[in-house]
């Protein structure tokens, strides 16, 4: 986990790795589970025991890149909502 950027600098702050490996460790003995308050089953995918360390750092304020994915889709509803309830308000005015 401790890739660095082209300028030099860490991608991911120490406390990211670190947090990343104890999920490694915990889905290893079974005590990592899924969901916020701990009752969606065990966690037996590599992806998501890393996933669920990132989050958890996140959550702390450590040094780890934004998702990609999330910030794409959120743009693209918000722009194709305000756009869909626009053509509605025009309909309506048009009826009355």
């Amino acid at each position: 986990m401790a890739s660095r950027k082209k300028s030099g600098g860490r991608k991911y702050s120490k406390k990211a790795s670190k947090s990343v490996k104890s999920a490694m460790h915990r889905r290893k003995h079974g005590t990592l589970k899924r969901g916020k308050s701990g009752h969606g089953g065990k966690v037996k995918s590599r992806k998501q025991a890393i996933a669920i360390g990132l989050s958890e750092v996140r959550k702390k304020g450590a040094k780890v890149p934004r998702k990609k994915s999330s910030r794409k889709k959120s743009s693209r509803k918000k722009s194709s909502h305000k756009k869909s309830s626009h053509k509605k308000r025009s309909r309506k005015t048009s009826r009355r």
